[in-house]
């Protein structure tokens, strides 16, 4: 019996050592694919915001946050905050920089927004920071200036107004705290952008002249299995979800007289539209940036089809370069 007990270990600690060696060979083979393939990519290409030079695909946050948008799918939130660990965050965040991107955009929940300045501190992380701060807009501001001013001591490059805020100052007729938003953030002297879901958003900023450095707004097309259906966008209060850009075609219409650098992002509808055909779209409509969700596997293979995609593009587009 005991004999045989202890055969037993020695092929299941056999088998476990093998298995071990195995995913270490296999975890070592990726990172090695992902240098090779920055390298063969080449550089990734960069614009300038404000004095700030980004790389023109931008690492997003929503995966780093574990808020992904996976419809009626609840497991995958669960799953997403199963993968991405503290550790394996960082991993991304050393991927994306290798890879050539320099800038990762966010909201600001206090553990994640603590992983990234552990990847500062202890592993000497470079990548840029564009954080919208989640603290409530109201007229005396003073939440949201404590804390657009603890980004900002932290080491945040640049900061916008987020989205899911100016869409509802917007449907509550109250624009002009967006532009105190601005005001509030630009008195810290760093790059100020507006986040937005609705196209209105963008309408009454340059309507009335509110002075942001850039926009980040949601862009793509609608040419996916599960896109919206043109009864579920009729009328003013129709109930889009915020991973879908309402009207793409309006959307090129307007951002073509925007003079200020545009970020689009939900290019890839949460998942629903390949890398290749949600870069292309966006950049020949007058993206200057694209955000880009992406697990650490994902990164090599994004910004190796995001760079053919730039080098393909024509010297002159619709709207001209603003970024």
């Amino acid at each position: 019996m005991n004999q045989d007990m202890s055969r037993r270990n020695f092929v299941k600690g056999s088998v476990l050592a093998a298995g071990s060696a195995v995913l270490a060979a296999g975890a070592n083979a990726v990172a090695a694919e992902a240098g090779a393939s920055a390298k063969s990519a080449g550089a990734l290409p960069k614009g300038k915001i404000g004095n700030l030079e980004v790389s023109r695909i931008l690492l997003g946050g929503n995966l780093l946050t574990h808020y992904t948008h996976s419809r009626d799918l609840k497991y995958v939130y669960k799953l997403t905050e199963r993968y991405n660990t503290d550790e394996k965050i960082m991993e991304t965040l050393a991927l994306a920089e290798q890879n050539g991107i320099n800038t990762l955009s966010m909201h600001n929940p206090p553990h994640p927004m603590s992983v990234l300045q552990r990847y500062r501190k202890e592993r000497g992380g470079k990548i840029q920071w564009i954080i919208c701060p989640t603290a409530p807009i109201e007229p005396d501001m003073e939440k949201y200036k404590k804390m657009v001013g603890e980004l900002v001591g932290d080491g945040c490059e640049a900061v916008y107004v987020w989205g899911v805020q100016t869409d509802g100052l917007m449907r509550k007729g109250q624009g002009e705290l967006i532009g105190k938003a601005v005001e509030v953030i630009k008195a810290h002297g760093v790059p100020c952008g507006i986040g937005a879901h609705d196209l209105e958003v963008v309408k009454y900023c340059e309507k009335n002249k509110i002075p942001n450095d850039f926009y980040i707004k949601t862009f793509h097309h609608h040419n996916y299995p599960t896109g919206p259906k043109p009864e579920q966008l009729k009328g003013p209060n129709a109930e889009i979800p915020g991973y879908w850009c309402k009207d793409p075609a309006e959307t090129i219409e307007v951002m073509k007289t925007v003079e200020k650098p545009w970020i689009a992002f939900k290019v890839m509808a949460a998942g629903a539209i390949p890398p290749r055909s949600a870069f292309r779209y966006v950049f020949e409509n007058g993206a200057d940036f694209s955000l880009a969700g992406m697990f650490d596997f994902e990164i090599a293979d994004d910004v190796k089809i995001a760079s053919e995609v730039l080098a393909g593009l024509p010297k002159q587009r619709a709207r001209p370069w603003r970024g």
